[in-house]
């Protein structure tokens, strides 16, 4: 079972986001940029990704509530989400990547 829980976000080479779920941060970026992350992220208009947004929750459901309020947000409200909530971004600093948007 896992213990830890994370909501991702990613930015796609196409400049869009894609947000997730994960209990392994490297290993789930490491599947989306082979293209079997998620339908999303298999085309290759959108492959390489960064992972830009990590949050750590105590439960799967916690997370995958976060994944579902992220999901349905505009794009300007995912940017200001990102913004707002820079604090609670827990990725190493080795994957983190900062992107002129942001």
């Amino acid at each position: 079972m896992a213990s830890e829980h994370f909501f991702y976000v990613l930015l796609c080479r196409d400049q869009t986001f894609y947000g997730g779920y994960t209990t392994d941060l490297t290993r789930r970026l490491k599947q989306h940029n082979a293209g079997t992350g998620a339908k999303y992220t298999k085309l290759k208009k959108r492959r390489p990704l960064s992972m830009i947004h990590a949050e750590k929750f105590a439960t799967r459901s916690e997370a995958l509530k976060a994944e579902a309020a992220f999901k349905k947000l505009t794009r300007k409200k995912k940017e200001d989400y990102l913004q707002t909530n820079a604090a609670k971004n827990i990725l190493p600093a080795d994957l983190r990547t900062r992107n002129a948007l942001l």
